[in-house]
């Protein structure tokens, strides 16, 4: 599906690796600010593979849904977005993490990608609500965020260990619908 300017967000596969491992490869100075520690093997095809099983498994047992944001003319990774910690019954609850190329950045290609998880998790999945985390000084996180329709419900300190440290996170959420469980 395009979700903005030539942009397709689809289910991730194992024919993915090589070109996530190129992007998250050139962007690793610009993500090393909001991520946690990573191997050298995490930024290679045979790292991304390994880590694209995990979610695939992940997504066979309703944990998770992964998802890659490709050129669609291209083929290039340009961001990745997944929806995991899926929690049915009376909770019906989902977290969501997600990045973006930063020659993609500011072009609202976060936000789209936001917008479609949140239509899955409560249109497909029935979920109530989706949650998120962003550092504290992660202002352009927080502002998708707003635009997705997350609001701030809570403060979590040293909530991850992200770039060496336990680090302080703001936490949103967004409320999909009202109707009782499944």
């Amino acid at each position: 599906m395009i979700i903005v300017d030539g942009v397709e967000m689809r289910g991730v596969g194992i024919g993915d690796a090589a070109a996530l491992a190129d992007t998250l490869t050139r962007n690793r100075a610009y993500m090393a600010p909001f991520e946690p520690w990573r191997s050298e093997v995490f930024y290679t095809e045979a790292g991304q593979r390994a880590r694209i099983e995990g979610l695939l498994a992940e997504r066979d047992g309703g944990r998770l849904a992964p998802y890659v944001l490709v050129e669609a003319e291209t083929g290039a990774a340009v961001g990745a977005i997944n929806l995991g910690s899926i929690s049915l019954g009376p909770f019906r609850s989902g977290g969501v993490g997600y990045w973006v190329d930063q020659a993609w950045t500011g072009k609202g290609l976060a936000t789209a990608a936001l917008e479609e998880v949140c239509r899955i998790a409560r249109d497909e999945l029935a979920l109530h609500r989706v949650e998120a985390g962003t550092l504290v000084d992660n202002l352009a996180s927080q502002r998708v965020l707003a635009k997705a329709g997350f609001e701030q419900f809570g403060l979590a300190p040293k909530y991850l260990h992200i770039n060496g440290a336990w680090r302080d996170h703001r936490l949103f959420q967004r409320l999909l619908h009202d109707e009782a469980p499944l």
